[in-house]
């Protein structure tokens, strides 16, 4: 359980981060919860505080980040994915058949997106709690997805919108960065961490971007 994934390694704390202008770009602090579900559906609705209604969990899972470096036995808070999905996606927003490339967007103008069967495992949270505490504002407040088997660029923080479609066609990774460096699953198991690119060659060059506090 505490063995890290291959090309890992343990990291020192827990500090925002991003790369390029996703870095140190931060939201204003602010506790409302709104976030739009559109996209292939057949009525847009806004998740709020119905939000708080719906069943909680509590997880512990690992957090890899996808320049390499870990931290384990993480504490969260919130809403299974799953669970979000069947009581509030398709009886409210129904999206059509088909609808399994989700994207997320934040409101810091990034956004990744994730296939929806991937979406359902049981560890994958709308995250809103670290550690017994309201999600702060460094790590994605007022709620964020947690994806552990994924690497963590596909946690999107700060989340304002969640699109159901029908296929990848308009989505584009966040500029400047290019397409390659946003794989399809981003799997940490199979060490996903690009696309087209072999591991041996990007892993050193994401490594490159670790900053001093973590390493």
């Amino acid at each position: 359980m505490n063995a890290l994934p291959h090309g890992q390694f343990a990291a020192k704390g827990f500090v925002r981060f991003g790369l390029g202008r996703f870095r140190t770009r931060q939201l204003a602090p602010d506790a409302s919860l709104s976030v739009t579900i559109a996209g292939d559906v057949r009525s847009p609705v806004t998740l709020g505080e119905r939000f708080h209604a719906l069943p909680r969990v509590n997880q512990r899972s690992h957090f890899h980040c996808v320049t390499t470096w870990s931290l384990r036995d993480l504490g969260w808070e919130g809403v299974r994915f799953s669970t979000f999905y069947h009581q509030f996606v398709v009886p409210r927003a129904g999206p059509v058949p088909g609808a399994e490339f989700v994207v997320f967007r934040g409101a810091d103008g990034y956004r990744c997106a994730l296939p929806l069967e991937d979406l359902l495992a049981d560890d994958v949270l709308l995250a809103d709690r670290l550690e017994g505490a309201p999600l702060g504002i460094e790590h994605g407040a007022p709620m964020r997805l947690i994806a552990p088997a994924h690497y963590g660029y596909k946690s999107v923080k700060h989340l304002c919108a969640i699109e159901f479609r029908t296929s990848r066609r308009g989505y584009r990774f966040p500029f400047p960065y290019p397409g390659l460096m946003d794989h399809p699953r981003a799997r940490v198991a199979l060490e996903e961490r690009a696309r087209w690119v072999p591991n041996w060659l990007i892993r050193p060059i994401y490594r490159l971007f670790v900053p001093r506090e973590i390493r």
